[in-house]
């Protein structure tokens, strides 16, 4: 479903006939959403016709997560593969107009990664993974992994925690299972801060885009702060 948010109303809503867990407007085309979820495929839906334009095919169970990428050619795509022969399939880079698959050799560690973050300026995004860490990776193919710079010290522990950038792209944030939000300076991946701002996991911490000292979170049980 999509709503404008000025009057509350759905201006458009469709049957994608699976449990979606996921929708992002293209970048480049907001008449076009990608939805996710408890299926093998990605749906590309046109919600001038409400009809489904392409679709993406892949051997998982379950996508978590999809990431445009900077322009909008390509996106990533995060599933729950976990098995042992299915790291390569955890991440899958996918051209958006020809839906064929670019990369699944991306992350071959063994953890799922229920989120998924683009960097405001520099070419790159990150992935949270159930390793308790948030892993970097280059947006340019071959999607390399940076092996040396890594953001650990919150938890994930099986819930589906996000995180996200500030504005310039200086500080990335994250929930954790324990209930805390936490600040990583993104050049040198140090920790900042950790806020204990939740009784119940904190699922998500969302910098404000225009005020600098200001952030949001949630936890599992619906509650919503604003942080200074």
């Amino acid at each position: 479903m999509i709503t404008d948010v000025e009057t509350g109303q759905p201006t458009v809503k469709v049957d994608n006939q699976f449990k979606v867990m996921c929708v992002v407007l293209h970048p480049g085309s907001p008449d076009v959403f990608l939805c996710g979820g408890h299926s093998s495929v990605v749906k590309a839906w046109d919600s001038r016709c409400c009809k489904v334009v392409k679709t993406y095919k892949a051997a998982v169970q379950q996508t978590l997560d999809i990431l445009f990428l900077r322009d909008g050619t390509d996106f990533i795509t995060s599933s729950d593969c976990v098995s042992r022969d299915s790291a390569d399939r955890t991440l899958i880079a996918w051209d958006y107009r020809s839906t064929a698959k670019i990369s699944n050799q991306i992350y071959h560690e063994r953890y799922t990664c229920p989120s998924l973050a683009l960097h405001p300026v520099e070419d790159s995004f990150v992935a949270q993974t159930n390793g308790n860490y948030v892993a970097l990776f280059s947006s340019q193919t071959p999607f390399k992994m940076n092996k040396r710079r890594r953001f650990d010290g919150h938890k994930v522990e099986g819930y589906a925690v996000r995180c996200s950038f500030s504005l310039d792209g200086a500080i990335l944030a994250s929930g954790s299972s324990t209930g805390s939000a936490h600040f990583y300076d993104y050049q040198s991946t140090r920790a900042l801060d950790a806020i204990q701002a939740h009784s119940q996991p904190c699922m998500c911490v969302s910098p404000h885009p225009v005020l600098p000292a200001m952030a949001a979170t949630c936890d599992w049980a619906g509650e919503i702060k604003i942080w200074h």
